[in-house]
């Protein structure tokens, strides 16, 4: 299975296995954010629970292609809000340019 870690306007695709400590994924993000996992925050952007570092992603029903926000300690110790950026559609409408693309 994999998840899709979102931060900001990056999206990463972890591989992984519903048997995963969340802690493993953040290991794993660890190598590619240059952040210390205990710098890290994962969180369910529908619900806003954090995921627990000692459980399992199946423990805290993290399904395959599941969507992960990460948020990152700041200066002042405190974690920096849930910030997923939505890319714009990129197919707008072409009403704007007389349809030329």
């Amino acid at each position: 299975m994999y998840i899709r870690v979102k931060h900001s306007k990056t999206t990463y695709f972890i591989k992984c296995k519903p048997s995963d400590k969340v802690l493993d994924i953040k290991e794993k993000l660890q190598e590619l954010i240059d952040q210390p996992a205990n710098d890290q925050r994962l969180v369910l952007p529908g619900t806003r629970e954090v995921l627990e570092d000692s459980k399992t992603l199946a423990e805290q029903k993290v399904e395959n292609d599941a969507v992960v926000a990460l948020t990152l300690r700041k200066d002042d110790n405190e974690f920096e809000e849930v910030n997923i950026v939505r890319p714009n559609d990129f197919y707008q409408s072409r009403d704007g340019d007389g349809g030329n693309w």
